[in-house]
């Protein structure tokens, strides 16, 4: 089987005026240089197809008991990392729900030259249609628990096989839309892995107007991935789930953080999706910023025009922040 192959601050907003987030020290010293080798399997995955011949997005899909069917995942490479021997920083970037959203999303959306000379490694996973980043309550397909997949077997399998820093400040996450969701709750739940979270156009409250997103999320997961199953339980929610992935409540555990966040302010009203989507987003952005600055927490924020969409200009951007928070190369 051939391969998938498939923005610096303009505003920046924190508690007492800070500018920057709070750095930590970097732990350890360096990882010892690996030759490049192919992937093994290990930690719950079985590699039922691969490609790395291209030089730097390197494929991979995986039998895993995590998932009803085989998730795939993309890797990109830094430019050097084949004969340069270095370890680097990691980005886990997830994608958007929808039909039409799977790990080759970024790839589509320009990413290798987004990232064209930056020493980091790229790794986006697929995510469901609608799996939110989350194990859900119930499915009528057989498993479909994409936190565990994330979280306990891929990103060990990732620091096992490639050159990256095991450590809180060699990790980053970020995603788009459903994505930018998984990346703040990720951030949140696993306080200890993520030195940087970047949610582009992705909601940041579950339980605002009556807990549409949270509704949103029962709803589409019913109909796309878990045949009538849901996220947090329908009629009544798994409230414990809820509040442990609303990333409005869960302040504290975005402290020591780089946090960058960017919300649409005008989308096409004749785009029913994308201003139903963004107005949710902006007004969950709103509602967690000051929550934030309130607690002493500093954070880069970006209201830009337009509506749901993939921002390059916004990555770019975002991407050098990671790059400056994270351990260097």
């Amino acid at each position: 089987m051939t391969a998938h192959h498939p923005t610096r601050r303009s505003l920046l907003k924190s508690a007492g005026g800070l500018g920057a987030t709070l750095a930590l020290g970097a732990v350890g010293s360096l990882a010892s240089a690996r030759p490049v080798a192919a992937a093994d399997n290990g930690f719950g995955l079985t590699i039922v197809d691969r490609n790395e011949s291209d030089p730097r997005m390197w494929y991979y899909r995986f039998q895993t008991s995590a998932i009803g069917w085989n998730p795939a995942v993309n890797v990109l490479l830094p430019d050097d990392y084949q004969w340069s021997g270095r370890t680097y920083p990691v980005l886990y970037l997830f994608h958007g729900g929808g039909t039409d959203q799977d790990f080759i999303t970024f790839d589509r959306a320009g990413i290798r030259d987004w990232t064209a000379g930056k020493p980091i490694i790229v790794v986006m996973p697929d995510g469901g249609h609608a799996g939110w980043y989350s194990n859900p309550v119930s499915s009528n397909v057989g498993p479909r628990n994409w936190e565990e997949f994330h979280i306990n077997q891929l990103l060990p399998w990732v620091e096992a096989n490639f050159r990256t820093y095991a450590e809180y400040d060699g990790r980053a996450v970020a995603g788009f839309s459903m994505g930018g969701f998984g990346a703040l709750k990720y951030a949140a739940k696993y306080y200890g892995h993520f030195a940087s979270v970047s949610a582009h156009s992705g909601p940041a409250s579950l339980r605002r107007d009556g807990g549409l997103v949270a509704h949103w999320a029962n709803a589409s997961s019913a109909a796309l991935d878990l045949a009538g199953g849901t996220i947090y339980g329908v009629p009544f929610w798994d409230q414990a789930r809820v509040s442990a992935d609303n990333p409005v409540e869960r302040i504290e555990s975005y402290r020591n953080k780089r946090i960058f966040l960017v919300a649409g302010t005008s989308p096409d009203p004749v785009d029913w999706f994308s201003t139903v989507n963004e107005t949710q987003v902006l007004a969950g952005h709103r509602e967690f910023r000051p929550l934030l600055g309130r607690a002493g927490i500093p954070y880069e924020a970006h209201e830009v025009p337009g509506g749901h969409i993939i921002r390059p200009d916004m990555f770019r951007l975002d991407l050098d922040g990671i790059i400056d928070r994270l351990r260097k190369a």
